[in-house]
């Protein structure tokens, strides 16, 4: 029976059909990378496949077709975060003393903990269950702790204890205790994590 359509039109009706499942399938990714982020941001720190799919508006089995396992969705929120807060992590520092730098450092790292504040509640809970939340952790620790270090000038490194201090004082597990733990507001926490910073470098100062 004919079709009235030319090859080229029916290829052309094909490719259409393609690119809008495509289209459909990219919107679902998504909803769903979204969905599971607006929860954990509203205080569901582990929410189900179930629950994300409800709040994503599609089927429990398109979740899966997305992503094979919970960790692959944690990956992926974990990708979009990185993305977002890597810019004011690894921007350069001012030639200045070594103090000033860490007293930015301090105003970096309350933006960024608070903005990753829930999904590192949401990861730690996840992580004894999860080596790539497990493995995340770890890397996250050592990456935040290098860039206290390399602020630092040598004489001051050599100072362990004073070091040790220095990154306790500045550790997203600080920040968790001040926010979620004590309970205080951001500003708060924020002025808090200053003065034991600034303590701390009085006492480094003082040591040498």
């Amino acid at each position: 029976m004919a079709t009235g359509l030319s090859k080229t039109d029916a290829q052309e009706a094909g490719a259409g059909r393609v690119d809008g499942r495509r289209e459909r399938g990219r919107s679902s990714h998504r909803r769903i990378v979204e969905a599971m982020m607006e929860l954990i941001v509203a205080g569901d720190l582990s929410p189900s496949a179930a629950r994300v799919a409800e709040e994503a508006g599609i089927g429990l089995r398109t979740v899966f077709r997305h992503f094979d396992d919970m960790d692959a969705l944690y990956a992926e929120i974990t990708a979009t975060i990185t993305e977002e807060v890597m810019p004011v992590v690894l921007a350069p520092y001012p030639d200045q003393p070594w103090q000033d730098n860490i007293r930015e450092l301090v105003g970096r790292r309350t933006a960024v903990f608070e903005r990753t504040l829930p999904f590192r509640l949401a990861a730690n809970i996840k992580r004894y269950n999860s080596p790539f939340l497990m493995g995340q952790y770890s890397r996250v620790v050592m990456i935040e702790r290098e860039l206290i270090v390399r602020l630092l000038p040598a004489a001051v490194r050599n100072d362990r204890i004073g070091v040790e201090a220095l990154c306790a004082a500045l550790s997203f597990h600080t920040w968790r205790t001040l926010r979620h733990d004590q309970g205080l507001s951001a500003e708060d926490a924020g002025i808090v994590m200053r003065r034991m910073v600034e303590a701390q470098m009085t006492a480094i100062a003082e040591a040498g």
